[in-house]
């Protein structure tokens, strides 16, 4: 190796295990990045090139073996993305159906448009063989008519239209195939019929119907305005969260609280850690003969186990269970907790368990706010810096961990929801305090009262930190310019800011501040990324082309979760209703074309002709040639979604397949393949 390349790697001796999750995070993206599956043997390939470079480092040099590791945590990374991939392989839907639904509830959750959803397993669709039928299927809810009560564990039925989970709104889009893949959800639709009840006496809820009994309790006991909060903080149970505070809540950037996350379980772990050995320093004969720290971080690591249990399981739940063990377990070994290598630890129990969290919000959020704040705070730890108060270096570190978390998660928040809360640092300055002094300590005090009957009083005080929450972010994203929005970035903005904050974070020398230069080039290549002038769904049902007063849609009705979609990837806030009156009746032009939208069927017979110029979009089939551009229906359902960006008299057509690659979840001819060779 060259010399001065030896010397920066040799540096690193005392952070290299950190990053572990780094690598095993390329190996992951590799494998999403792929335009193509691999085959079983380029997986199996890669797992055995992974061990055969682990065996040949154990003869290397330092700097050599350290290069070698980076090596094998790539290899498997790529991996174990692909065995997971392989092992959560189910049937898909491959047509649209209607017809009778059957099937057992294992989630209820409310979509988008605030309709009740309910998530099938054990499914039985009429005309449809066992071994084609999904194993999973989500319908929503649209019956005007009052049917059955849905309970977790109850068998089901109605009659409903389901289809394919849909690709891309746009290329480059979120995929929610692949989403839905890794859920086991093959198939998604409606029902405007009531649901009825089929076996009433067969109702086993498990887990999960205690959770939904527990949270009808809590929401009874509850003042109606927070009920749905106190729910979804105890039990993972969001559905009966209103709308309207959901969105005050992302507006005043304090929608994280709602899902059981890091903060949730280690504010539990660390009252209930807390209280543990308080509880013995008031009773001196066992405070003098017992090791109380490592009695309360058993007694702390149970109480969160059984609120992973509780809370439903999921990855972000998961994710906060594993960072708040490693951090009790360090306790239990007498070690620091609060490390880079505890996070360390924690991201790489989650990526070998579920890859394809890396691509989610909620791991990305999540481990740079935690990692951010474990950094920033050991610099101080080493800083000698004047010290104040004590309640002034408490009111300094609320602010600063708020502060600091704010600027770490701020990038990812932006990319994947397009907004950004101008005011979040004063919100989470106001409300988290609340939530760690006030509400989680009240929950776990009534958790364990309410075996006695005496839950009512710590949940009123509970009722209490949650009514301040809701009326801070009220208050908060009711100010003016509380939110702004940006643009959605191109693929490689994500992945420059996450490897730039990472060597700023780890790096060990001057070269760590290479990591800036990183961030100012994702910066600016988010900045540089054009928008699409022309957007085609993938139905053909909505075309929305972008003009000097924003992206004009074609339709104010109809496909309002694409249009949605399409107008926060512009950083655009206003409704589908708004952009549709940008539309004129004779097409819309753009550059050197002029765009039109034939609608249905009857479009379609109303359609005349075209000239030159013209792009005409098909919702229907069209038979016959056209002298101008165009796309119909039968080449939506190959290509997906498309984009089209013009240069002068150029229009470069882009397909969100080519963009999304002919992978497992979105091919069948590959999921068949697969299932042949199992």
């Amino acid at each position: 190796m060259f010399t001065p390349l030896r010397q920066s790697v040799l540096q690193q001796r005392g952070r290299l295990f950190c990053w572990v999750p780094v690598g095993l995070a390329v190996g992951i993206s590799l494998y999403f990045s792929l335009p193509v599956e691999p085959a079983g043997w380029f997986l199996l390939a890669a797992a055995l090139i992974a061990g055969c470079l682990a065996l040949f480092t154990r003869k290397q040099e330092a700097d050599v073996s350290a290069c070698l590791w980076g090596a094998v945590m790539i290899a498997m990374g790529f991996a174990v993305a692909g065995a997971r991939a392989h092992w959560v392989a189910g049937p898909v839907l491959g047509f649209r159906y209607y017809g009778p639904i059957e099937g057992r509830v294992v989630a209820i959750d409310r979509s988008a448009s605030d309709a009740v959803r309910l998530t099938l397993e054990q499914v039985r669709l009429a005309r449809v063989a066992p071994e084609r039928t999904p194993t999973r299927v989500r319908i929503s809810l649209h019956s005007r008519e009052a049917g059955v009560l849905a309970k977790p564990g109850m068998l089901v039925g109605t009659t409903g239209h389901l289809s394919p989970p849909s690709g891309p709104v746009e290329p480059g889009g979120f995929d929610f195939q692949r989403h839905a893949w890794f859920q086991k959800i093959g198939a998604v639709g409606y029902t405007r019929v009531p649901v009825v009840r089929l076996a009433p006496d067969r109702v086993r809820g498990g887990i999960y119907g205690f959770r939904m009994q527990l949270s009808k309790a809590i929401q009874i006991r509850m003042p109606q305005n927070v009920a749905g909060v106190a729910a979804a903080i105890t039990t993972g149970d969001r559905s009966a969260i209103p709308k309207e505070t959901t969105e005050v809540l992302r507006g005043a950037n304090l929608a994280h609280l709602l899902a059981i996350s890091g903060l949730h379980m280690g504010l539990l772990a660390g009252f209930v850690f807390g209280a543990i050995r308080f509880g013995f320093a008031l009773v001196p004969y066992m405070a003098l003969r017992l090791n109380t720290k490592k009695v309360a971080a058993i007694c702390a690591l149970l109480a969160a186990a059984g609120y992973l249990v509780l809370s439903g399981g999921s990855v972000s739940t998961e994710r906060a269970f594993v960072m708040t063990a490693v951090v009790l377990t360090a306790a239990l070994l007498d070690r620091r907790a609060f490390t880079l290598r505890a996070v360390a630890v924690a991201a790489i129990v989650v990526l070998l368990l579920r890859p394809e969290a890396l691509l989610g919000p909620g791991f990305q959020m999540s481990f740079a706010a935690t990692a951010a704040l474990i950094g920033v705070f050991g610099w101080l730890r080493h800083t000698k810096l004047p010290r104040g108060p004590r309640w002034v270096s408490s009111v300094f570190a609320v602010v600063l961990s708020s502060f600091v978390a704010g600027i770490a998660t701020a990038p990812f928040a932006a990319f994947h929801f397009n907004h950004i809360a101008h005011y979040g640092l004063l919100a989470n300055v106001l409300a988290v305090p609340v939530m760690g002094a006030i509400v989680m300590p009240s929950a776990a005090v009534a958790a364990v009262f309410a075996p006695l009957g005496l839950e009512q009083i710590p949940l009123w005080v509970m009722a209490q930190g949650l009514h301040w929450i809701v009326t801070v972010a009220d208050f908060v994203s009711g100010l003016e310019g509380a939110r702004g929005s940006v643009k959605t970035g191109g693929a490689w903005v994500l992945p420059l800011l996450s490897l730039g904050g990472v060597t700023l974070l780890l790096w060990q020398g001057h070269a760590r501040w290479f990591g800036m230069v990183l961030v100012a080039i994702a910066i600016w290549a988010w900045h540089a990324t054009p928008r699409p002038d022309i957007l085609v769904s993938d139905t053909g049902g909505l075309v929305g082309v972008m003009t000097p007063a924003g992206r004009a849609l074609s339709k104010a009705k109809g496909q309002g979760f694409v249009a949605r979609n399409w107008l926060e990837n512009d950083g655009d806030m206003r409704t589908q209703d708004a952009a549709a009156e940008n539309w004129n009746a004779t097409g819309v032009a753009r550059g050197s074309l002029n765009v039109i939208h034939a609608q249905g069927k009857r479009g379609l017979a109303a359609f005349v002709g075209c000239i030159e110029n013209d792009f005409i979009v098909f919702s229907e089939d069209f038979e016959g040639e056209l002298p101008c551009q165009y796309t119909d229906a039968q080449e939506l359902q190959e290509s997906g979604a498309i984009a089209v960006y013009l240069n002068g008299a150029e229009a470069k057509r882009v397909t969100a397949r080519e963009i999304a690659g002919r992978r497992i979840w979105n091919d069948a001819r590959i999921r068949k393949h697969v299932h042949s060779a199992q």
